[in-house]
């Protein structure tokens, strides 16, 4: 079958369907999609609000509780406690579909009726403000993070991250760590950017196996290194002695110097790829036959999909543990079999457009059901009947065009700007509702209560005093008002850390800049290093997230590793 290239419906830009593609959608009987990759993972992006919560009255036990939904979304909330409950339940909603009304106007309606849970999280001591969260001991204002202790500001942290502070993406764990991003294994380490098993080491790009390392890039198995000069422990000793890392205008410097080093010094490989086979994307490890892919692992078969763990499976965002395989167009599920354009459903089994379903099978347009089998919009059916019903709906569907895509935007939860997508793939208020994506005027920001300005910080955190934790402080970048509390105070000090002068969330979005965006571009390898096999600039081409407009020297697999190893 030959390829074929459509229109995006939404941003009206040509894209191909592949010939996979074609025996995929075969595969799971659904029409072509009418939306281009892009604009299908900016789709999921919009029902993912993961880091602005909100605080609200539980609508069944009346008490406070910490929510990602804004008071006044008009949607009921319970806490954690009450929607796992036996006070209540899901079927008590059951409506029965109207087949001349299109499906998804009655979906929100069972929408509006059926209990949200407040946050998403399970099984945490101390750890009221995290979200995507289970196991975690001590952990304040972090997100998808399990089996960490004693964090701050954490994202995607998981098996045993302890101690650390204003890190993202450390899946293998680590201990005292400082904005940090892309580390694994990693102990009392600052400022690192894909560093490895690694001992002390600040200001540092892609190094592994390294120790007391400052400074530097690129580098495997070195002690003492700075500005990747190899030196004796004691003229390394010596040379951080010349700074004080407690000052936070040393450390201003410092950072600019770190940035300099990974954007301009630092060799970038132009992805990150272990142990896989035909794969096209970053950040891709354990796999195989993955196109467009990010954040891949232990997966066969998948396409268009952002941090998934699955098979045979297509157009997914944050979908993994367990096994998930014939899954499509579908956002944050886990262990998955046959569904598709489904939002937050765990332990699933044939069930399509649903919505906070778990451990259930046989379900076509539900939200909120536990241990359900053959439901519609909530209502039980006998096999005979949910089979026939939901065969003359999906008829119906795609006469109007309803079927075969992932749920419109307009009936996401949140707005736009609270969620993923104005991280990854930001639009301005104007284009999200011009393209039929909600906006949320009202983001929980707190702007001019500050009472005391950014001058005001001591610039040694050996001066700063225990009352800062009752002070608002502004951030540099935003003005956004934010606070430090207690034992984050304790960590800085006993880190020799400054104070930080911007919010936590600008902390995030600094980070996760450093990353290209998930996207792909064709381009070339920059190495001309004539010793690597080529007497001018390498020939070598590739897919890459790195795009021509950004200023990283990226390299092909084989120049990379002449040049790194």
């Amino acid at each position: 079958m030959n390829s074929e290239t459509k229109i995006c419906k939404n941003c009206h830009q040509g894209f191909v369907i592949e010939p996979e593609d074609f025996e995929f959608y075969e595969k799971i009987n659904v029409p072509l999609p009418m939306w281009c990759p892009d604009c299908r993972q900016m789709r999921r992006y919009a029902w993912r609000n993961e880091r602005n919560l909100y605080r609200r009255n539980c609508d069944l036990c009346g008490k406070s509780t910490v929510t990602i939904y804004h008071p006044d979304a008009p949607y009921k909330v319970y806490c954690h406690t009450c929607w796992w409950g036996d006070a209540w339940s899901p079927m008590d909603f059951g409506v029965r579909i109207d087949a001349t009304r299109p499906f998804f106007e009655q979906f929100k309606e069972l929408q509006l009726k059926v209990p949200r849970v407040a946050l998403l999280g399970k099984n945490s001591i101390n750890s009221e403000y995290t979200n995507h969260s289970a196991d975690n001991k001590n952990v304040y204002l972090s997100f998808d993070c399990f089996n960490c202790e004693n964090g701050f500001y954490l994202s995607n942290c998981w098996n045993g991250t302890k101690d650390s502070c204003d890190v993202n993406l450390a899946y293998e764990g680590g201990e005292f760590l400082y904005e940090c991003f892309h580390c694994n294994r990693d102990f009392k380490c600052e400022f690192c950017f894909f560093v490895h098993d690694s001992i002390e080491c600040k200001y540092c790009f892609d190094c592994t196996n390294c120790q007391n390392c400052f400074l530097s890039w690129n580098l495997r198995n070195k002690k003492h290194c700075f500005l990747n000069e190899q030196l004796t422990k004691e003229e390394y000793d010596k040379k951080l002695k010349e700074f004080n890392f407690g000052s936070y205008r040393e450390r201003a410097e410092l950072y600019k110097k770190w940035i300099d080093i990974i954007q301009n010094k630092g060799i970038h490989k132009y992805a990150q790829i272990e142990k896989s086979h035909n794969v096209v994307g970053d950040e891709i490890h354990n796999s195989r036959n993955v196109y467009n892919g990010y954040y891949a692992y232990d997966s066969e078969n998948v396409r268009h999909s952002a941090i998934v763990i699955a098979k045979d499976s297509m157009d997914l965002l944050s979908v993994g543990l367990g096994t998930t395989e014939l899954t499509y167009e579908s956002h944050a599920l886990t262990n998955a079999s046959n569904v598709r354009f489904c939002h937050l459903s765990y332990e699933n089994t044939f069930i399509d457009y649903c919505d906070s379903c778990h451990n259930s099978q046989n379900l076509f347009g539900c939200v909120g059901l536990r241990k359900g089998e053959y439901c519609i919009l909530n209502m039980q059916y006998s096999e005979e009947e949910y089979k026939r019903i939901k065969n003359e709906l999906i008829v119906e569907m795609k006469k109007r065009g309803e079927y075969g895509e992932f749920f419109p935007p307009a009936l996401s939860p949140f707005g736009y700007n609270e969620t993923h997508g104005d991280i990854y793939m930001p639009m301005t208020k104007e284009v999200a509702i011009s393209r039929g994506f909600r906006w949320q005027d009202d983001v929980q920001v707190t702007r001019g209560k500050g009472t005391l300005t950014p001058d005001q910080i001591p610039d040694t955190i050996a001066d700063v005093s225990d009352s800062i934790t009752k002070e608002a402080l502004t951030c540099i970048s935003c003005d956004r008002n934010y606070n430090v509390v207690a034992p984050e105070v304790e960590f800085y000090k006993r880190m020799n850390i400054p104070i930080p002068r911007n919010c936590p969330e600008c902390r995030y979005r600094k980070r996760i800049s450093l990353r290209p965006p998930r996207k792909l571009w064709h381009r070339q390898c920059m190495c001309k290093e004539s010793s690597h096999g080529h007497n001018e600039q390498c020939p070598n081409e590739f897919e890459t997230s790195y795009s021509l407009d950004r200023s990283e020297i990226v390299y092909c697999e084989q120049c990379y590793q002449a040049e790194i190893v």
